[in-house]
């Protein structure tokens, strides 16, 4: 048994034994008293927590639903403690049980209220990420990282004043763990670089929730962003877990900040087609693709002999990131293509050979075209 314990217990005994018929009765009124504070607290939080279970079942934040939500983390303990101080009050404790009820109680409001403030904070930073997801999904993606600095600093502000309260030199010991935390540091380093790659992410945001990362081999949405960790899901549906350090330090390519895109794609035509034809196709491919939504024509020209082909090459922008809009708009061109092409009699390329065989014969040899 700890040694405060057992002095509050001795207290306690000779108490008892200290007091006459008329303490006994002042002592059950006490003991009255304090069940009714403690059945008056466990009513009213059984009542906080039914009305914060209804608004939590609304897909709208109500206005007193996150202090509802606070007083609802209300512990048995803290409840009990007071219950416990209201009833010596009524009884008149003095000396030194009055003086530990009170450092007990003291302690118990510091870490009630540590509770409380986290459980705000962390209600608060969680709506306010569920409605920048809308708008600001950088500053979104870095509410996990502050709302985990914020409930570190509360509960070491409760630490240091629980401690302090038990009459430990505060200052000593905060020096103390500074030469400690370097120790710690140099052990954790793989932890404190993620810990620092995250706040890198939060301040710099090179990425956010919801683009579409590449790096390395790995692709995927970003899903979350951890303290230690980012979590992408990728196209064909698993997660994909990289640690912050290890994304920092490879080459991303963030398709999620892509403003549009940019086409280029080439398509042959036969060495046969004549060339009053060839001169009406970059106009004609112009024309194509100009009549599409959404898109901006760059150029389209007579790039290169092929071969076995006469090869154009087409530019333009598509002016939506949307992939599948970029896929629509390609294959509606494809389509205006093929059309255009075969209205105006000009075939398309494939692969082929002309082969030239050489026959003997009387008049003397001969060549022999084949084409394969």
């Amino acid at each position: 048994m700890p040694p405060q314990a057992g002095v509050v217990s001795d207290t306690i005994f000779r108490w008892l034994e200290a007091v006459d018929a008329a303490g006994w009765l002042s002592a059950a009124i006490a003991l009255g008293v304090a069940s009714v504070v403690f059945a008056c607290l466990w009513l009213a939080r059984s009542l906080v927590r039914r009305r914060h279970a209804r608004m939590l079942r609304t897909p709208e934040t109500e206005l007193l639903e996150i202090p509802l939500g606070v007083a609802s983390r209300t512990t048995l303990p803290f409840m009990l403690v007071v219950a416990a101080l209201v009833g010596f009050l009524s009884y008149g404790l003095e000396g030194r049980p009055a003086s530990l009820l009170g450092s007990v109680a003291t302690i118990a409001l510091f870490w009630q209220a540590g509770l409380w403030a986290s459980t705000a904070a962390v209600a608060w930073l969680d709506h306010r990420r569920a409605l920048m997801l809308e708008d600001d999904k950088a500053v979104a993606g870095s509410v996990g990282i502050i709302r985990f600095v914020a409930r570190v600093a509360i509960w070491a502000v409760v630490l240091l004043l629980t401690l302090d309260n038990l009459g430990i030199d505060v200052t000593a010991l905060i020096a103390g763990l500074g030469i400690g935390g370097i120790a710690v540091a140099l052990a954790l380093q793989n932890v404190l670089g993620d810990l620092l790659a995250s706040l890198s992410i939060a301040l710099d945001r090179p990425f956010v929730i919801g683009d579409f990362l590449i790096v390395g081999e790995h692709m995927g949405s970003v899903e979350y962003i951890g303290i230690k960790s980012t979590r992408l899901r990728s196209l064909s549906g698993e997660q994909i877990v990289m640690s912050n350090a290890d994304l920092l330090s490879s080459r991303v390519r963030n398709y999620g900040r892509m403003q549009e895109r940019r086409v280029v794609f080439r398509l042959g035509v036969t060495y046969e087609t004549p060339r009053a034809k060839l001169l009406r196709l970059p106009s004609l491919l112009r024309s194509i693709i100009e009549s599409q939504d959404e898109v901006r024509f760059d150029r389209a020209h007579f790039a290169a002999y092929g071969a076995y082909s006469l090869d154009f090459e087409i530019v333009y922008h598509v002016l939506r990131a949307d992939y599948g809009r970029y896929m629509d708009v390609q294959q509606a061109v494809n389509f205006r293509i093929h059309e255009e092409f075969e209205a105006l009699g000009v075939g398309f390329a494939y692969p082929t050979q002309t082969l030239w065989l050489a026959r003997e014969s009387a008049a003397g040899p001969a060549l022999e075209a084949t084409v394969t």
